[in-house]
Formats: structure tokens, sequence, C-alpha cells
């Protein structure tokens, strides 16, 4: 359906990149886009000069990201400000999860991505040139479930599978979990996108799942056992981030602080108005608003662009990934980070 204020479009195929085998993941159906535009269809030009296509992460293909920033969408204080800047639109684009997201910034199909920092520091340390702006997310949890009647304690995992998003922040979680537990090599960890992950667990097809924000709470909350989470171990947290290509960045030299003074905005605004913030999130994700509560505490929005915290979980996650080959090469924090302005 087409409106002049909005235009839904389903992608059937998949883009393809040069990332590491690692992140050469299986099809996943398609992803949804949706433009917040001014009244008017843009020409082709436009498109090219003044559009901002930005990623998100949502396993209900919402059309619209949670957090800060989806929160200024919703009360009408994003596009306003980013037309200052020439910024006529706002396309964005859903995706399953944080690899498939990587694909479509190799090809050129996205300028602005929100999501996970474990896909975003591997594809930059890949060679995708992009620079981190913000985090919206600081200590991002992760939940190890079991399946019922199934395993109690991290060590019943010997010889079991384990399903979950591999290159996403929960994989980074369980792999740092089970070399801490000593039973990393005894563990067959299998890809699985979350809800597929959800499905198997109902199914006892995989003992375990590392399941992300959403996903853990409501398996929780349908009696599946909770047997380790990330926010347990002070290294193993995740952040979410805002990263931009660099070549809209060359476009858009004042992007980085336009959107850390749209989200500090917003953060203000959401701790205000919590209750409010929650009813709009889960309207937008499909969660409960309890299991919205329990995957996104108000306190991990950070208003700075990117706080002491959150630079601490990136640089732990980077040398992790790095560690374990995960990551083609290691690369300086501070060259990637763009500086923020002294007000």
């Amino acid at each position: 359906m087409t409106s002049s204020n909005t235009i839904i479009r389903n992608y059937s195929k998949p883009l393809f990149s040069t990332l590491i085998a690692f992140l050469l993941l299986f099809s996943t159906g398609p992803s949804s886009s949706q433009t917040i535009s001014q009244a008017g269809s843009p020409t082709q030009k436009q498109l090219n000069t003044s559009t901002l296509r930005l990623g998100i992460i949502s396993v209900k293909r919402s059309k619209i990201p949670t957090g800060p920033i989806g929160w200024a969408i919703n009360q009408g204080k994003f596009l306003p400000e980013l037309q200052k800047l020439g910024i006529k639109e706002v396309q964005t684009v859903s995706f399953p999860n944080g690899p498939n997201l990587n694909e479509a910034l190799v090809a050129g199909q996205l300028d602005v991505g929100i999501y996970g920092d474990t896909p975003a520091i591997v594809a930059r340390a890949n060679g995708t040139p992009t620079r981190l702006i913000s985090q919206e997310q600081v200590g991002t949890n992760a939940w190890l479930l079991a399946k019922k009647n199934g395993p109690r304690s991290v060590l019943e995992l010997k010889g079991q599978k384990v399903a979950t998003s591999k290159g996403s922040y929960m994989h980074r979680y369980l792999i740092g979990l089970l070399q801490k537990s000593g039973i990393v090599d005894q563990v067959t960890v299998v890809h699985l996108l979350p809800n597929d992950a959800q499905a198997a667990l109902e199914r006892g097809d995989v003992a375990a799942i590392a399941a992300s924000t959403g996903t853990g709470p409501l398996l929780q909350s349908k009696g599946f056992p909770v047997i380790d989470e990330a926010i347990k171990h002070p290294d193993l947290p995740g952040t979410s981030v805002t990263v931009v290509t660099e070549a809209f960045l060359a476009k858009h030299p004042d992007l980085p602080q336009k959107w850390n003074e749209i989200k500090q905005a917003a953060v203000k605004d959401i701790k205000a108005n919590p209750e409010a913030y929650y009813k709009f999130h889960a309207e937008v994700s499909g969660y409960p608003v309890n299991v919205v509560k329990a995957s996104f505490p108000i306190k991990q929005f950070p208003e700075e662009p990117i706080p002491a915290r959150g630079l601490e979980l990136l640089q732990g996650t980077k040398q992790f990934l790095v560690s374990q080959k995960l990551a083609k090469s290691d690369f300086q924090l501070t060259d990637w980070i763009v500086a923020q302005k002294q007000k």
C-alpha cells in the first residue's frame, strides 16, 4: 500500500556481501521498509541527495525503531530536526538480525544502522566503511533459556545443541559464557534466527537458546527456565550502536551532532514519561509491556553519545572478537567513533 507519506516494500532476495564465511548466513526472507517524508513523492535526484536510509533490527518486522530514536520519530521530533541538515525523508528498513543489516551496508543499501555492537564491530573490522556516532542502549541483556525438563545449569549443556543468531551480540555472550565455563568445545552452537530458535526450543529440538531482548523474558514468562543471563557477567552484556556510512557522513558532516541532540532529548522525555514510552514500545514490538520493561530498563538508555560504560563494553567485545578470529583485524575505537563537537 502506498500513500503520500508511507511506502511499504518487500525484499525477497538476500543481499550478498564479502563478509567472512562466519557471517554469510542463510536467506531469511523479506524485510520491510517505511518512508517518513514530506507530502509529495520525491524525485530520484532528491532520493539520492536528501533521503536517509535507516536500517533497524526487528524480530516482528516493525517498520519503525524502538528506543530513543523510535520515540523521537513517534513524537514527531525526528524528521523536523534532520530537515535542518537538508535530509527531507527517512526510509526505515527492518532486518531480522545484525549480520543481515551488515550485508545491506556492504551492498550500499543503507546510510545509517541501529543494531548490536557485535555485528557492527565485525563489519568495521572487515573493512566496511562505517563510523560510530552513538549508543542507543548500554548493558543489553541476553538470556540463556533451556527447554522444559532439560538442562538446569550451564555445565549440563555438555554434549548438547544450543541455538542463537550467529554474528549477534547473543552469540558473543554465549561463546564468552561457554569459555568461562570451560565447555566451549563440548557444546554444538547452531545458527537460528530468533523466531526459529524459539520454535526449536518449544519443540525440544535444542537443549537451550541464547535469546535477545524481548524473546528472553517472553519465553521466561511461558515457563522456560533461565539458566544464565549476560548481566550476571560484567563483561558480557552488549550495547546497541548507531553507525553511519562514511559516504553519507561526508555529505552530512553535522549528522552525528544533530543525531545525538535528538537522542538526548528523547531519553530525557522517556525518563519523564516512562509508561507512555513502554506502551509505545509494546505496540511497535508486539511484546507485552511487562516483557518490554524487563528487556529495556530505561536506565540503559544513555543521554551521552557514548558513555564510559558503553566504551568499556565496546572495547571488551572488540578484543573478544579479534581474539576469537571472528573479526578480521583489530582497530582503534577512537578511529571509528566520530568526535562530538563541544558546545
